[in-house]
């Protein structure tokens, strides 16, 4: 899929030095492919669980994948526009550069160092080790080394792994757009085969709980809002392509293109496996189960089924892991280009184009959060910060048509204004829930943003005073 004949990325100054200027491997296919590996974890496969426990109705169920997927469409219509504009490395932090000023997009770099990429990379790594135990339960029996279980040790192998591999710069590009296309063809063939061979039950997608019957319009109002949250979640990485916009071929024409292209094409295998979960078990039998993928697929297939599923599943994982470790690095090189302090952020492999400082600075802390154990409660507020600052860069879509009408626009996003308003409305909506239902995890999200503001603060001051 990927198009790798690299060119100079002209974001990059043209007397800059070669290490430091980032080589067009992305075509479209593989920007596309970019977007669908990055959205698509395994959140897919555990969250119709828990509103199946709060919702009770398979109808609720579908029609808030649906929402998630316009939600997730509208942020992409506004991420093109902004990326077409503005088609550099980094994504958020460029438009938020941009519009609000250097401090807010030091704050967005530096959660997603900590809380938007390493942390999802850490636990997606744990999450893999798990699912392939089914295939080896060797490699999470009781052991250490040094204090460190073996699981851990094979979690960080994973993360390295994909560092290595992403070094290679166009060469990783190839390799994200093979698990993807793995990915993607394992999920069309377990929907096929479970409505042509699998053993389940039409009735199942009309039947309702008689726990949705006692909710009452404040409950459903309620599940709503928290079960919302989870789809969120799970269309988290539907921006992708806007990271690698200096490394497109043509970004201002492909860059929406892959965005758009990338979030339809989940928003359809979403739906389709969420019929799968609900032709396979009834809302009763998938409520509050994490493994929802499996208990459909056992109904339905019985084990061949389970390994099937496990297996789709594991590479889906290392594919997101693959994609989030393509994306992450951009953030902090556009960072480092703009920071002088953090200039070693810029070099690259001089072969591949790879930003191999950032990818190895990503790697250590992702390292560090496998090794630390608290990679389950930093995964449990990243979601919020995710939310906050996506919705930081859909508003600079309404304040920059406001304070810089002549910028050149090749793309404008579809139904402006109502797009980045049906976006940010929802998305605050969201938040307000996540501050009701997780104030703990909420409040530390803004904790860490506001530590970004404070570190900000505290190294300009550094540099003026050592100027």
């Amino acid at each position: 899929m990927s198009d790798t004949e690299p060119e100079t990325a002209t974001s990059s100054p043209p007397d800059g030095p070669a290490e430091t200027s980032l080589l067009r491997s992305f075509g479209l296919p593989s920007a596309a492919a970019l977007v669908v590996a990055n959205i698509i974890g395994a959140g897919i496969f555990t969250t119709t669980g828990f509103q199946a426990a709060d919702l009770g109705h398979p109808g609720w169920i579908l029609a808030l994948w649906v929402l998630g997927g316009l939600l997730a469409l509208a942020g992409a219509l506004c991420y093109a526009e902004l990326g077409a504009a503005m088609p550099e490395a980094g994504g958020e932090y460029v438009y938020l550069r941009e519009t609000f000023g250097p401090m807010l997009a030091f704050m967005s770099a530096f959660v997603s160092l900590v809380a938007g990429f390493s942390a999802p990379i850490a636990a997606a790594s744990k999450a893999l080790v798990r699912y392939l135990a089914h295939f080896a339960p060797e490699l999470t029996a009781p052991s250490s080394a040094m204090g460190v279980a073996r699981e851990q040790w094979i979690a960080i192998a994973f993360v390295w792994l994909l560092v290595a591999v992403h070094l290679r710069g166009a060469g990783g590009v190839r390799a994200n757009d093979l698990l993807t296309v793995l990915k993607v063809f394992g999920i069309v063939a377990i929907c096929v085969a479970a409505f042509a061979l699998g053993r389940g039950q039409v009735g199942n997608l009309v039947t309702v709980s008689p726990r949705h019957q006692e909710l009452g319009l404040p409950g459903l109002f309620a599940a709503l809002g928290t079960s919302l949250i989870f789809v969120g979640f799970c269309y988290t990485g539907w921006n992708a392509a806007g990271y690698i916009a200096a490394e497109m071929k043509a970004p201002q024409r492909d860059l929406p293109r892959a965005l758009l292209l990338g979030t339809g094409v989940v928003i359809v295998l979403y739906l389709g496996l969420n019929l799968v979960y609900l032709y396979g078990a009834d809302v009763d039998q998938l409520a509050g189960r994490v493994e929802v993928g499996l208990v459909a697929a056992r109904n339905l297939f019985g084990p061949v089924g389970v390994a099937a599923m496990t297996a789709v599943l594991a590479v889906s994982i290392f594919a997101s892991m693959s994609a989030m470790t393509i994306a992450g690095p951009r953030v902090y090189y556009a960072f480092g280009r703009d920071f002088p302090p953090a200039r070693g952020l810029t070099r690259l492999t001089r072969r591949g184009g790879a930003p191999f400082v950032a990818l190895l600075l990503q790697g250590g802390v992702t390292s560090a959060l496998i090794l630390s154990g608290t990679v389950d409660q930093i995964q449990q507020y990243a979601g919020f910060t995710l939310t906050l600052f996506t919705s930081l860069a859909v508003l600079a879509v309404i304040v920059l048509r406001h304070r810089r009408p002549e910028l050149p626009r090749p793309f404008r996003a579809w139904g402006y204004p109502w797009t980045p308003l049906f976006f940010l409305s929802v998305s605050v909506w969201t938040m307000a829930w996540a501050l009701r239902g997780r104030p703990l995890e909420s409040l530390l999200a803004l904790l860490t943003v506001g530590v970004g503001g404070a570190l900000f603060a505290l190294l300009r001051r550094l540099q003026r005073g050592g100027a």
